[in-house]
């Protein structure tokens, strides 16, 4: 299963019934298209949507912290203020026009604006609960800054308040979503930490208002050869939202006939098999994978160390490729850190699936117990679940290698306990044993 199970709401755009489609098609630059969808009323609805619908801090109950793809930075900008506006109105007093932060390249300090958004520091802390360390903002609203390579794992929500027709770009924007979390990690009262129900982050909403999950799961081509676009000046070359430059629709403002209203909502669970863009991706990797000689001799030689360095630099590393690593291990779906060797032997058929973390951390016990042989079999429940800790949580392995013991009194992951019901042989033993025989850098989400 992927690293969070991924909750989608599937929102359609507002319907206007008296329009049809009549097979035309038309091209529009990102302001032209902002005038002609986007008037006042339907920022709002969309707004009032995500605020009603958006999944929940778990420790403190205010709205969970989300991240808002908007059109442009003019429509960042607009989205911002419906934002704190509503959220004046739903929490009073709470907010000082700080609940929702447009984070775009025109604005001052914006690179710094998404490391203070991690690192729970966005305006201020603790707005809810002075014990607990999380973002006094809680929308970021962006145009393509935190696209790519931002790692946020307490993100809960995501809005699509745009359509999206890159397939790399959409897979990008899913994966801020998909890293667990355990929210007591940033609650500084030990106390407190045992009443948070459900504390660790198992999925997230992705809202869709431009059913662009529908668009890459039915409609989109994913065999169609892209033509690049024409150079500036050849009028139909990508706009970067500056002004208006001609078109069909040029100079025509949005006319609004009436109150907008979503014509359907509809929530679906994605399940560990992932949505089919990021099947496809996948499936576009293995194409090209196979489709090279020299990587499947290499393959069938087994000289992996001269395979991977192969790929890498002609497929992955390339600045025109549109393959990463971190993206081929967000397609595959897999709730841990897969090697580039692990991806190829699965294309070849050498192994049947990927191993989940769990089935390979029971793997690597199995290995563990034929190597020490514990003479008390009642002993073994306690030794897996310290190996399991020690193996998947670096905070484990600094208490233990730290000797701070006291740190596991209330640890969510690894309890004092839990310490205590381990053999003293084995408490040394088993660090000894990981460090020497496991690789830890697979067991990463």
């Amino acid at each position: 299963m992927p690293s969070a199970r991924r909750g989608i709401i599937l929102i359609h755009p507002p319907k206007d019934d008296e329009s049809e489609d009549d097979g035309d098609k038309e091209i529009y630059r990102i302001r032209q298209f902002e005038k002609q969808f986007f008037s006042p009323a339907t920022n709002q609805l969309f707004c009032k949507t995500f605020l009603e619908n958006s999944l929940r801090d778990p420790v403190s109950g205010e709205m969970g912290k989300s991240i808002v793809f908007a059109v442009s930075q003019h429509h960042a900008a607009k989205l911002a203020q419906i934002f704190n506006d509503m959220a004046d109105v739903i929490w009073p007093g709470r907010y000082q026009s700080d609940f929702a932060v447009q984070v775009t390249s025109h604005v001052t300090n914006a690179q710094q604006y998404t490391i203070n958004f991690t690192n729970n520091n966005l305006l201020g802390s603790a707005n809810f609960l002075p014990e607990y360390r999380t973002s006094k903002a809680r929308i970021c609203v962006t145009v393509g800054m935190m696209t790519t390579g931002y790692d946020c794992p307490d993100i809960l929500n995501l809005g699509l308040f745009r359509p999206i027709f890159s397939p790399t770009d959409f897979i990008q924007i899913k994966g801020r979503g998909t890293r667990k979390h355990d929210f007591r990690e940033q609650l500084l009262d030990e106390e407190m930490k045992g009443n948070v129900k459900a504390p660790t982050k198992t999925s997230f909403k992705l809202f869709d208002f431009f059913a662009n999950c529908e668009y890459f799961e039915e409609k989109f081509d994913y065999d169609e050869v892209i033509k690049p676009p024409r150079p500036p000046g050849g009028g139909e070359g990508p706009d970067d939202g500056g002004g208006d430059t001609g078109g069909p629709t040029a100079g025509a403002g949005h006319e609004h006939m009436g109150e907008d209203l979503i014509s359907t909502l509809k929530e679906e669970t994605v399940g560990a098999d992932g949505m089919k863009v990021d099947r496809m991706f996948f499936q576009n990797f293995e194409d090209k994978v196979k489709d090279d000689p020299d990587i499947a001799a290499g393959v069938e030689a087994g000289h992996w160390d001269v395979v991977t360095d192969y790929v890498h630099k002609h497929l992955l590393d390339e600045p025109a490729s549109q393959f990463t690593l971190d993206k081929l291990r967000r397609a595959a779906g897999v709730d841990r850190r897969l090697s580039l060797r692990e991806i190829l032997e699965k294309i070849f058929g050498l192994i049947p699936g990927f191993k989940s973390k769990d089935e390979l951390l029971e793997e690597e016990f199995a290995k563990f117990l034929a190597d020490a042989k514990p003479e008390d079999p009642e002993a073994i429940p306690a030794l897996k679940t310290y190996f399991k800790a020690y193996v998947s949580s670096e905070s484990v392995r600094h208490i233990i290698e730290k000797k701070e013991f006291g740190d596991l009194a209330a640890h969510p992951v690894f309890n004092i306990a839990d310490f205590k019901a381990v053999p003293p042989k084995f408490r040394a033993l088993i660090p000894e044993y990981i460090n020497d025989y496991v690789s830890l850098n697979q067991f990463v989400a």
